[in-house]
């Protein structure tokens, strides 16, 4: 017989909660700002929904990438000065999430001539 306690596992101690808190009149069931979709619709090219970065939302996916430390301390300085010059305060997740969606956008709209192309060429 195991003697191991069965405890939730760290997303579901660290889930955001939504109910009201002192002085919080929102409804549970209602969405932050952040978290209503926004749709743009383009006017040329094909017709396809726009790609919009997913913000502050439970994501359900998951990648790992590797960076060196030399990558992690730049994209943390990054986050400092975002918070520090301009009141963003975003975590590293967000920052990168951005980060994708600007690549993806522009080499959807640049195609061959867009930065991410022309970077990876370069390699």
């Amino acid at each position: 017989m195991s003697r191991r306690v069965s405890l939730p596992g760290a997303d579901e101690l660290f889930r955001p909660t939504r109910g009201l808190r002192d002085g919080d009149q929102r409804a549970t069931s209602e969405p932050l700002p952040e978290e209503q979709p926004a749709r743009e619709e383009r006017t040329s090219g094909p017709q396809r929904p726009a790609r919009r970065p997913s913000g502050r939302v439970r994501h359900d996916e998951k990648i790992t990438v590797y960076v060196t430390a030399d990558e992690l301390l730049d994209l943390e300085h990054t986050r400092l000065r975002l918070r520090r010059e301009h009141g963003l305060a975003v975590d590293r997740g967000r920052l990168v999430r951005e980060a994708i969606h600007l690549a993806l956008e522009d080499a959807e709209e640049h195609g061959e001539h867009s930065a991410i192309v022309q970077r990876l060429r370069g390699q």
